[in-house]
């Protein structure tokens, strides 16, 4: 015999996930956090790579309540992100990096769509960020932000990869902005959605 029931399996899942932490300085909703990273990914170790900073979780949860936007540097997060508690939320996930007007912008200008994107999006105003896949994207968002250029609310900083994405997480660590990172070279889209996901979570039933 086997689980079968959804619910089910992710709610014993958590029990063997709680059963292996370690680590204990989390805040109780941090390590809600945390859970759904090593969740998503099977990988214990986020208990020792996951970096809060700034009053993130409570900043993030305030501003979520007040149906936000919030861009991410990937479709792949966007589409992991739970339809029916953004929808509860009125939340709003956008991605860029398809837009035709990006891809012209980042040729034209010798750059990634990923840095272009990041630009379309604080034109557009959004002040809510969640990078897993692009270092570049965070540097150019932090380069936007100390110029003067960009507001920022709070930023989900978790690209995955070995150029460039474990300076770019410890860049943004050296911000007293609202954040999540992960240390080194781990991270990636569905990290970026499992926090969205476990921050929506702890704000409507599902």
């Amino acid at each position: 015999m086997y689980i079968n029931n959804p619910m089910e399996i992710e709610n014993k899942s958590m029990d063997i996930i709680e059963e292996g932490l370690k680590k204990t300085d989390f805040t109780a909703e941090e390590k809600l956090i945390v859970k759904r990273t090593i969740h998503t990914t099977g990988d214990p170790d986020y208990q020792n790579i996951v970096a809060f900073k700034a009053d993130f979780v409570n900043v993030a949860k305030k501003v979520l309540l007040a149906k936000t936007k919030i861009y991410t540097d990937t479709n792949m997060t966007r589409a992991g992100v739970n339809k029916k508690a953004m929808e509860k939320l009125g939340l709003e996930v956008v991605s860029y990096i398809s837009d035709e007007d990006v891809a012209q912008k980042a040729k034209a200008e010798g750059t990634t769509r990923s840095q272009a994107a990041i630009e379309k999006a604080i034109r557009e105003g959004i002040t809510c960020f969640s990078i897993g896949n692009a270092p570049t994207a965070l540097y150019k968002l932090l380069e936007e932000y100390d110029a003067g250029r960009a507001k920022i609310d709070f930023v989900i900083g978790v690209p995955v990869g070995f150029v460039g994405a474990a300076e770019s997480k410890e860049d943004l660590r050296g911000y007293d902005l609202p954040q999540v990172t992960t240390i080194g070279n781990k991270g990636g889209s569905n990290v970026a959605a499992s926090i969205i996901n476990a921050l929506m979570y702890m704000l409507v039933e599902r």
